[in-house]
């Protein structure tokens, strides 16, 4: 049966027309020659529609009396009964009377539906769930009955019953909506002019969403993928910088007063990672962008243009904004274009906005100084104090007349050292020391500060900014260094994960231990559904002051995470962690549904095989039998004594072996489920063989012995016997005239073994393995042949007892079965005489 068709009129307000339009609807398919019922409306006292009633059959009521009151409302099981071809319900999100089959209207709907009944119903945008947080702060009211967002979006036609705010206002003051003692109130409240436009607008934004949406799938199954501007997308470009915050601001701007236009923003980082900026100021801006109501999204490329205006494509982007640059006039005339000129030569269709900002031409280089230790910038200041008098002293103590040059070079070269060890701040401090002790002790006049040539001005000068350029050098290099330092650390973090993975330790708690290891915590715990799955803890008691961050991995598990505060730059590794636990999560749980499956596919595999056999090898016997008894049976054919034995004798043997066969399945599948029973005993070889030539009832000369004097072997006397009758027998069938099958005994150490040896056509190599497993059988068949599980229990019996069953090449050919069981510890001929 089809399921029916859901169509749904969304209003943004009471008295906008939904019922009425349901019901014009109605009357306009009825007159079309359509079976339409009204399984339940509201009218409210609404004389227009009231009247629109007439002529359409509506279904009676359900009345439940609850405390006293008497509730009428949809009775689902008349509509179910009529079962018309479209019912009209009107209020979609209606909470139904205590008793009802269900708790709320929309279930009901769903019933009728998967019954194949078409529906007509109606909802305001306030009950839809996932809105309830916004209407409340537009109108000041908690909407108690609200319908999940999944129902309204599974509905097959969803139609917007539109009315401008004030023509609802100007309806309502007429009367036409509520009451005259309710319109006041009404006016007042719910239906003033804010509230009513803020709605519609609610309306038409959510509207809009599922049409884009459908417009998606469209454009996804026609393949097109030129940008179609049915709706703003603005994507805002992030460096990294303080100006991000501008750039989304005013990308938030555009997209709202675009109508519902959508806000990302995207960050570019380079594949090296040293380039990055500080972890805290794209995280800021991320929270910026999630309160702005835009998604935040990270490309890694070396192409910084490029990467943008593909992200922006690939999302339809209609507007891409980005700031100023921040390099000086200086940078800019040697950098050449710059991001912003090949972002607009490659942007196309999707239109530029490049925005101004406080930071504009302002210097890239970074701060000075931040990127070393205390203990560098250390040492660089207890350079300069110790280097500068002790360099004074020597160069003055050679002083001469030419040695000017020298000096100044001297003092140069110290002035780099100290940069190079400590940085800007104590090379500053040697620069301009180092210039002051030049004029005193080295420029006439001597033994004075004075600075009588403009060009000794000019040395400190130069002194100064060869140690801030030294400096920034140094700068960039620690802080390449340290960023090169903590990516190496990431990626040792993550490749130590990954092999503990690989080398066969458990995906999960490997995670959960080098997690605690990576970030130096207390514990680390692991949660599904409620349960810890995995654990790693600090032998040593957690301190007070410990911290505990939680991070989810999906809907039904979460990570404790329980010691020091986690800083930006450890929340990006924490992310690869996340994403590898829940990986190994899934694949944790997809390996316990196939480890559930496998005894199923097995024990499907095992029927199969069973069928198959069956379908010929126990038919076999049986139609024998049948046969005989029924030709004994039988009038009207005469027999004499002769022919009725022979009879006899065929239906005793097909019975017999039929009871084979049977006795064979329920050992195999006793095999299978674990529960033979198994009793070891010490027994001797001898007798087993006996008791197996025995039961087969061989002949002399049939069968060939070299029983060795061996100890008793652990074994159970039964089963071990009817391991040697299947493999005699098996050996018996293949064995060729004038060579009859060999039984040999031997021992060795602890483990005896026996051989059931013949000079059959053999069993290839690669084909051993198979004359174990059940309902297989190399080679034709007689009337005497089972079903292929013979071998198949002897190798069961002889593993339940603890020992081996293999096939082996005869030497000058065939095929040689060995068993071999571990020895007894006592033997019986030692027992005898013990007891003696």
């Amino acid at each position: 049966m089809a399921r029916g068709r859901l169509r749904v009129l969304l209003g943004a307000a009471p008295g906008v027309g939904k019922t009425f339009t349901m019901l014009e609807e109605g009357r306009r398919l009825k007159a079309e020659g359509r079976d339409v019922v009204v399984a339940v409306v509201e009218h409210h006292g609404r004389a227009a529609t009231s009247a629109l009633l007439e002529g359409l059959e509506v279904l009676p009521r359900r009345t439940v009396d609850h405390r006293g009151v008497t509730l009428d409302d949809l009775d689902l099981d008349a509509v179910l009964a009529r079962k018309p071809q479209l019912a009209l319900v009107d209020e979609l999100a209606h909470t139904n009377a205590p008793g009802s089959a269900h708790a709320k209207r929309w279930q009901d709907v769903a019933a009728i539906l998967d019954a194949g009944i078409d529906v007509i119903s109606t909802v305001n945008i306030q009950h839809i769930e996932s809105l309830g947080d916004v209407v409340e702060r537009i109108t000041g009211i908690t909407q108690r009955e609200t319908i999940p967002d999944a129902v309204l979006r599974d509905a097959d036609q969803v139609e917007l019953v539109d009315l401008a705010p004030q023509a609802l206002r100007t309806r309502l003051a007429e009367g036409v909506v509520y009451p005259a003692s309710r319109i006041d109130a009404a006016l007042s409240n719910y239906f003033r002019l804010g509230n009513l436009t803020a709605l519609r607008e609610l309306a038409l934004l959510w509207l809009a969403d599922e049409v884009d949406s459908a417009l998606k799938k469209y454009r996804a199954e026609q393949g097109i993928k030129a940008p179609w501007e049915a709706r703003e997308r603005i994507v805002v470009a992030l460096t990294g910088g303080p100006e991000g915050d501008t750039l989304l601001r005013r990308g938030a701007r555009i997209a709202a007063r675009s109508s519902g236009g959508e806000l990302y923003a995207v960050h570019v980082t380079r594949p090296d990672g040293l380039a990055d900026p500080e972890p805290g100021i794209l995280a800021g801006q991320r929270t910026l962008v999630e309160t702005l109501g835009g998604t935040f999204h990270q490309v890694v490329s070396d192409r910084v243009p490029e990467a943008l205006v593909e992200f922006a494509k690939s999302v339809d982007a209609t507007q891409l904004v980005i700031g100023v640059s921040r390099r000086s006039r200086l940078e800019a005339f040697f950098g050449g274009v710059g991001t912003s000129g090949t972002v607009i030569r490659l942007s196309g269709d999707i239109d530029v906005h490049i925005v101004s900002h406080a930071h504009a031409g302002r210097s890239t280089l970074p701060s000075l100084g931040v990127a070393l230790s205390w203990r560098r910038r250390l040492a660089g200041f207890a350079l300069a104090i110790v280097g500068l008098p002790l360099l004074t002293w020597l160069l003055h103590s050679l002083r001469s007349e030419e040695s000017i040059t020298s000096d100044v070079l001297a003092f140069q070269l110290l002035v780099v050292v100290v940069a190079l060890v400590g940085g800007i701040w104590p090379a500053l401090l040697a620069a301009v020391a180092a210039g002051m002790l030049l004029n005193y002790f080295f420029v006439d006049p001597l033994y004075t500060v004075t600075i009588a040539n403009p060009l000794h001005a000019l040395a400190l000068v130069i002194f100064v900014v060869v140690a801030v350029l030294v400096s920034v050098v140094v700068d960039q290099a620690a802080r390449r260094l340290r960023a090169a330092t903590r990516s190496a650390a990431e990626a040792e973090v993550l490749i130590a994960v990954a092999g503990s993975v690989l080398s066969g330790e458990d995906a999960v708690q490997a995670l959960v231990t080098r997690l605690r290891e990576s970030f130096g915590m207390t514990s680390v715990l692991l949660r599904q559904d409620g349960e810890i799955v995995a654990a790693a803890r600090e032998p040593e008691i957690a301190a007070d002051d410990d911290q505990e961050t939680t991070v989810p991995l999906g809907r039904h598990a979460s990570v404790y995470l329980r010691g020091r505060p986690l800083t930006p730059t450890d929340r990006r590794i924490l992310g690869a962690f996340v994403s590898q636990l829940t990986t190994a999560l899934e694949q944790g749980r997809l390996r316990a549904e196939a480890a559930d499956a496998q005894p199923l596919a097995e024990a499907d595999k095992l029927r199969s095989a069973l069928l198959a056999a069956v379908g010929h090898d126990l038919r076999r016997p049986l139609a024998s039998a049948t046969t005989a008894v029924t030709s004994l049976r039988s009038d009207d054919v005469s027999l004499d004594e002769a022919d009725r034995e022979e009879l006899l004798a065929t239906a005793d043997e097909s019975l017999a072996a039929l009871g084979a066969l049977v006795a064979d399945l329920l050992d195999v599948t006793r095999l299978q489920a674990g529960v033979l029973g198994v009793t070891l005993d010490d027994v001797g070889l001898d007798s087993v063989v006996g008791g197996a030539i025995d039961e087969l009832a061989l002949p002399p000369g049939r069968i060939a012995l070299d029983l060795q004097p061996v100890r008793d072997v652990r074994a159970d006397a039964v089963l071990l016997q009817r391991v040697v009758v299947n493999l005699v027998a098996n050996a018996l069938r293949f064995a060729p005239e004038g060579s009859p099958p060999l039984i040999a005994t031997s021992e060795h150490g602890d483990r005896v073994q026996l051989r059931v040896i013949d000079a059959g056509p053999g069993i290839p190599a690669e084909r051993r393995d198979d004359v174990f497993v059940p309902f297989q059988r190399l080679g034709d068949t007689d009337n005497s042949a089972g079903i292929g599980l013979g071998l198949a229990l002897s190798k069961g019996f002889t593993e339940a007892m603890g020992g081996t069953l293999e096939a082996e090449d005869t030497p000058g050919g065939g095929l040689t079965m060995v068993v071999e069981l571990p020895a007894a510890t006592v033997t019986t001929a030692t027992a005898t005489a013990e007891a003696r």
